[in-house]
Parts: structure tokens; sequence; C-alpha cells
């Protein structure tokens, strides 16, 4: 801290009164100096009871609000859902925000900022949750936009915003109850289509009647409506836990990232010969098992050295294999066999495949040549072999400029938590699905990634340091900062 170098009564003949007031001046101007350079100790106290301390306790506080009573369960529409809503809806408020819920169950807060008709910053994460989920998936990105915005409320500084922005805690992003994901983000986005308010879930309750149960009525049209205009939006950012262990392994809390993965999910038939273990000879066997065991090796092998396996002449789609060589990733999460005895050569062999990369070209080549592969290892083996394609989902790739200043604001975070210059904020690519991926159709996102431990998530271990917490925070509250 600098000092200040005065001249004292006794080293001068100015009256003692003059030289009080002096000092009094270069003090406060001091002080004010030092406020709005962030180091304020009053400021940096705000900071960690609201975007730590407090930001901590509401994190705890919602992940209590749940449909069962031994784990955590929010899924679209349910009585937990419904009440984390009102929750999160009391705390916008306390932020100094306007809020409703729309047709979809989405939680709006929103704060016009000094010019209205600007376009608008949307933030935003989901509040549903897996079954047996962690408390940080999507609550992390809601509660940090809405701690950031209650400190510049706080500050006096939320007045100051030159344009809108709105704070959206999504219904739905998992998926679970109705095997569709992004209710909330796709309506808003204009990307949900009509026909999804009338699919059920195992009750064979519609969306449209989750909605009703809980006095929200929705028509096809009212639905279309939801729909934002992309010309009244500036853009969308989202804070989300990694739910990977990069962060951890490189040691910093937060990370950009450069673009969500696109996904293809097939499901592969292996049809063989089903026979008694014990008499048919192992040269005379068209057993489906053993193929399929060769298929997902395969598929194996191909996913971790795609260049392998995959060979251009331009240079176009040589960086193409290369840009596969660092988001490509394939797993094969389910297998079933019929009649599954263990006295029994199957006779049939079915196992989905997920395959995910940041390049939807190299992914497409990906699956032709696994497609291709497999073919001639189920002829190999005199077995039949269906592949069949179940969802496809294209990349979606961050945008540059807003990329730019959400990197800007984690950088100026990082460095004013810790005092000195940090190293560079390190770039990822998510390969899970996310809010932006929908948001995306809409306007222009960027994405920042908090460091979990372990990687894990979708896990009652899913955790987020408390430091971690509040890195998150600072980072909006300097992207925020930067639209005063």
């Amino acid at each position: 801290m600098a000092s200040l170098h005065c001249i004292t009564p006794s080293q001068s003949s100015a009256n003692p009164n003059v030289f009080v007031s002096a000092l009094s001046f270069f003090l406060v101007v001091f002080t004010l100096l030092a406020s709005t350079n962030g180091f304020s100790e009053d400021t940096n106290v705000l900071h960690s009871e609201i975007l730590k301390d407090e930001a901590v306790s509401r994190l705890i506080e919602l992940g209590k609000v749940s449909d069962a009573e031994e784990f955590l369960e929010r899924t679209f529409q349910s009585p937990a859902s419904v009440r984390a809503g009102s929750l999160i809806r009391t705390w916008m408020e306390d932020a100094g925000l306007h809020t409703w819920v729309d047709q979809m169950g989405n939680v709006h807060g929103r704060y016009e900022g000094l010019h209205p008709s600007e376009k608008a910053l949307l933030i935003g994460s989901h509040l549903d949750t897996v079954i047996d989920a962690g408390k940080f998936d999507g609550a992390l990105g809601i509660i940090t936009a809405i701690s950031a915005l209650k400190v510049l409320n706080i500050r006096g500084m939320l007045g100051k915003l030159r344009q809108p922005v709105e704070v959206i805690a999504f219904s739905d992003e998992e998926g679970v109850r109705f095997q569709s994901t992004f209710l909330g983000s796709a309506a808003i986005a204009g990307v949900l289509p009509v026909s999804t308010l009338h699919v059920h879930d195992k009750s064979g309750v519609t969306v449209q009647g989750a909605l009703r149960k809980n006095f929200i009525e929705i028509s096809e049209e009212s639905l279309l409506r939801l729909k934002y205009d992309p010309e009244s939006i500036f853009g969308y950012i989202e804070v989300h836990i990694e739910q990977g262990p990069v962060l951890e392994a490189v040691g910093l809390p937060l990370g950009l990232v450069k673009g969500i993965a696109g996904q293809t999910r097939l499901r592969v038939t292996v049809k063989g010969s089903q026979g008694h273990a014990g008499t048919v000879p192992m040269n005379m066997r068209q057993d489906p098992m053993a193929a399929a065991a060769e298929l997902i090796v395969l598929l194996e092998s191909l996913c971790k050295q795609p260049e392998d396996y995959l060979s251009y002449d331009s240079q176009c789609a040589s960086s193409t294999v290369q840009s596969l060589a660092g988001s490509l990733v394939c797993t094969v999460g389910e297998i079933s066999t019929w009649p599954s005895a263990s006295n029994v050569i199957p006779g049939q062999v079915t196992f989905t495949v997920d395959i995910r990369a940041m390049d939807d070209l190299g992914r497409e080549a990906i699956i032709y040549e696994l497609s291709n592969r497999m073919h001639r290892i189920c002829d190999k083996r005199s077995v039949l072999c269906l592949i069949e394609r179940k969802h496809d989902a294209s990349a979606v790739v961050c945008d540059p400029g807003l990329s730019s200043k959400l990197k800007s604001a984690t950088y100026d975070a990082l460095k004013q938590i810790s005092g000195e210059d940090v190293a560079d904020v390190p770039i990822l690519m998510s390969g899970a699905g996310q809010d932006a991926m929908a948001m995306s159709h809409l306007t222009k996102v960027a994405m920042l990634f908090v460091r979990c431990r372990g990687g894990i998530s979708h896990s009652p271990a899913e955790h987020v340091s408390d430091d971690d917490v509040l890195a998150a925070g600072m980072a909006v509250l300097a992207f925020l900062e930067t639209l005063i």
C-alpha cells in the first residue's frame, strides 16, 4: 500500500487546522481511489459475504429442495421443482430484479438498465436435476448470476447498467421426466417443437398436463410466442460446473468454453445363432456376444486414435483429423442380451454408442468408418449387424467476441482474488450438452466452466469449493461491470 508523506505542523508555519483539513482531504481521495480499483476492504468483505458465504448457503438450501427424501431429485414441474423456482424468484427479487414465471415454467429476473430498449444480456442455467444428483449442476450458474447482481445493487451500481440484464432459471435441461432435453431454453430460443407439449411421462402425464397441474396454461400458439426476438438480445452467457477433471488437473478454478460438442447416438443390434453353451463347438458358433465385444473394442481404438483410421488428402481435412484427436469421445453406455442366461449362447446383443466431437464433419467421418468396419466384422463372423441413428445434435462454437469479454472478466477476477498476475485462462470443450446449446439458435453464446472435485457430476459426490464459488461470482461480476 502506498504511504502518504505529509509535512508535520512542527515542520511548517502553516495553521494546524489547515494541515488537518489537507490530511483529511488526501485520506478521502486515497480511500475513493482504493475503492475504485477494487482494493476497498469493505468491497472485499461484501464480495466474500455475498458471492461466497451467501451463495454457498443458497446452494446448500436449494440442494435440500427435493422430491425424494434420501437423495436430490427435481424434475420438470415436480413439486420440488416448483418450490425451487419460488425460492429462486425470492432471491432474484432480493437482488433488485423484476420477476415472473413464463408458460414453460422458466423463472425470470430482469433489470431494465438505463436504456430498456437496448439489447439484453441473458444469463442462465437450469433448476432441474437428474436422479440422485449433486447440488451444483445448473444451480451454480443461477446463484452466481443473482449474487453478482445483488452486489451491484448493494453498491448502488445496478441502476447504472447501460442495458437490460436478465437471469433465467430454465425449468428443464436434463430431460429426465419426459426424455426431452432443453424444454426451458429451447422454448425461449424458439426451437422446441409444439408436439413436445403432448409427450407424456411414464405415468401418462403430458408436458402440457404437468404445467396445467401447476396452474400454468399453455397451448401450441402460446408456446410459439415464448420465443424471444433475436434482435432484442445482446448475447447469452452461462456459468456451469465443468463436469470433468481438466481444471482440477491444471490447478485453476475457472476455464473458458470454446464450444459444445456435437453428438450422435447409435443403437447397434447384433443377431446370431442362439444355442446351448455346452454343445455347440467354438468354430461352429455365430456368437453375437463375441462379435459385439470386437465391435466395442473397435470403437475404442477408432476413437482413441482416429488418425490411424481416417486418411485425407486436403489440408482442411487434415485439420479435421487434428481436431478429432483433441475432442472425440466415444462411449458404450448400455448393453443387453437375449435370452441372457449363463448357459445359453445369446441370439441377440444390443448396445448403445455415444459419439461426441467439436467437428461435425469429423464426427460424420468417424460414424461412416465405424459403420463400414462394423459390417465387415459382422460379415466375417457370420452374424447380422444393424446400426440405427437415434439422436443427432450439431456442435456449437461459442462466439469469439463474447467469449473474449468473458475471458478478460475471468482473468481480472482471478487476479483480484490472488492479488497477482495469474496464468492464462484455460480453454476447454464441453462434452456435455448445456442450455447454451439451445440458446445458440437465438443469439451468440459464451460459457464459463468452474472446477469440480474429481471431475465428478450427476452424483451426490459432486462438489465445488467455497473459494471456487467465489471465483465464479467474481467473474460474472467483472463481466457485468463492463456494462456500466
